[in-house]
């Protein structure tokens, strides 16, 4: 991961340089004056810098990325206590981590996919029929029999709808990947402690 890391700074300083240089050899032509061409070459030297605040990118061919969302998202779950800071006890293997470097959109999905099932569980272990529940009903059940409280319910409900999003997005974005492999883990691992306290 500190490889991509590397190489994602690599890139960055790489367009950054290449736009400022373009920039000073536009300008240093006694014929040109500061002008659109000029400006977007500026523009696009500070894009890599600026990515992690946008909350979405979109660029030609229909590629966007969000990701701004799921960091949102994760903040949420974290003040509910739903992702804890702590390593994990044990290594953990979800199905969505294998992918999740290959095809970070497919990642999101499995994650959603295993949130969902662990929701389930949960109800199951509770005595409240899951079938033909949708995910919505079961975790507005969930709260009103205070299985799961406001806070943790909320930051469930946005990261359930941060992931659908993103995971029907378009485009590759290598955090989105490594976000998923990072805290989809402990996300699960806290409810499977809801799970096993039933």
């Amino acid at each position: 991961m500190n490889n991509e890391k590397n190489q994602r700074k690599v890139i960055q300083f790489s367009i950054t340089g290449v736009a400022i240089v373009l920039a000073i050899v536009h300008l240093k032509c006694p014929d040109l004056k500061i002008d659109l061409i000029t400006i977007l070459l500026l523009v696009i030297s500070i894009l890599p810098w600026l990515s992690p605040l946008f909350k979405s990118i979109e660029l030609p061919g229909g590629l966007k990325v969000e990701f701004s969302e799921l960091k949102n998202a994760e903040a949420k779950a974290k003040k509910a206590g739903l992702i804890k800071d702590t390593p994990l006890d044990k290594e953990v293997k979800y199905s969505f981590l294998k992918v999740a470097s290959i095809d970070p959109n497919l990642a999101l999905a499995g994650l959603r996919i295993e949130i969902e099932k662990a929701l389930i569980q949960i109800c199951e272990k509770h005595n409240i029929p899951a079938e033909r529940q949708g995910v919505g009903q079961l975790m507005r059940i969930l709260s009103e029999r205070q299985i799961i409280n406001r806070q943790e319910n909320a930051a469930l409900l946005d990261m359930l709808s941060t992931l659908n999003r993103a995971a029907h997005g378009h485009g590759y974005d290598e955090r989105i990947g490594d976000w998923a492999i990072e805290f989809g883990p402990k996300l699960l691992e806290t409810l499977n402690e809801k799970i096993n306290a039933a």
